[in-house]
């Protein structure tokens, strides 16, 4: 089938179908929970606020970083690394799941931080596949010379929540992670030239 047939066919066949009204934007989504009185206005602006709330938290992030000498995902993982040391053994795999970012890109992201001297590696002398990551002495003092002012930017930025606020959103960060997975590999399968069903 071809793109256009694909596409004709897959607005003709999708739930939300409905002809838009001269100068008015098809919906976005079909879901009733998320249109309010037959519109996607409300999601809309829910998406957007996200967008704007991630992008305000990407500057902090940068800062964070600049603050010790590093760029604002090299700060990410190196303080990734450090939390997820409490719960046992960390290496590319545990850091790359935990941020949802690829394997590669955590690599390389590492080797970094290794040459500056903000991490240490471990290879397994019995299976040299693999290797323990590790924050050195000079990546720790790095953290904590920024801490104070991390936590009072952390307090101003989440302000608006309470502890069961707080509780309810990393719940629904996590199941919507899950979907947002779902959702990507279901347009990888699309933008594959695969059909909708």
């Amino acid at each position: 089938m071809t793109a256009p047939a694909r596409k004709r066919s897959a607005s003709a066949t999708a739930p939300s179908a409905r002809k838009a009204k001269r100068g008015e934007m098809p919906l976005t989504v079909s879901r009733p929970e998320l249109i309010i009185n037959g519109s996607d206005r409300d999601f809309r602006e829910l998406v957007h606020n996200l967008f704007g709330f991630l992008a305000l938290h990407e500057r902090l992030r940068s800062g964070h970083g600049k603050y010790i000498g590093l760029g604002g995902v090299e700060y990410t993982v190196l303080i990734s690394i450090g939390h997820l040391a409490r719960d046992g053994d960390v290496n590319v795999k545990t850091v790359a799941d935990h941020l949802h970012l690829s394997g590669a890109f955590i690599t390389a992201t590492t080797n970094r931080l290794l040459k500056m001297g903000y991490i240490h590696k471990t290879v397994d002398t019995a299976d040299r596949r693999r290797v323990t990551l590790a924050v050195s002495s000079k990546g720790r003092a790095a953290l904590e010379s920024l801490a104070p002012v991390q936590s009072r930017l952390n307090d101003i930025e989440f302000a608006a929540l309470s502890r069961q606020e707080f509780i309810m959103l990393n719940d629904l960060l996590r199941r919507m992670i899950a979907d947002s997975n779902r959702a990507v590999a279901l347009q990888d399968y699309y933008l594959a030239g695969g059909e909708e069903a």
